[in-house]
């Protein structure tokens, strides 16, 4: 299995309310059925320790138990369609395949 993280921003003047209704009604539960996606969850980033800067507004966590067929979820015009509204809320996302290090939980 592979984790994929996605870091993010909302745009300038995106209304949050709006942008976390959305990922609770429409992002969450598609990505989430995605025969390819072990787990997805989506974490508003609350504080930074110290004096550190926050430096995204929030994190998708993306297990995905098989990478090949995630691709193909992904291409699809329902999820082009989920991709083109979360565009429409983000500010240059970046998304980053993780591998573990040490054993697995």
């Amino acid at each position: 299995m592979r984790r994929m993280l996605v870091f993010f921003n909302l745009k300038s003047g995106a209304d949050v309310a709006a942008y976390e209704a959305w990922a609770n009604d429409v992002d969450i539960p598609t990505v989430r059925n995605l025969p390819s996606v072990a787990g997805f969850t989506v974490h508003k980033c609350a504080e930074a320790l110290g004096d550190a800067q926050m430096p995204h507004d929030y994190v998708e966590i993306i297990d995905v138990k098989d990478v090949d067929g995630f691709f193909e979820d992904i291409s699809t015009e329902a999820m082009k369609a989920v991709a083109a509204q979360f565009a429409e809320f983000t500010d240059d996302p970046v998304f980053v395949w993780t591998d573990p290090v040490g054993p697995a939980d």
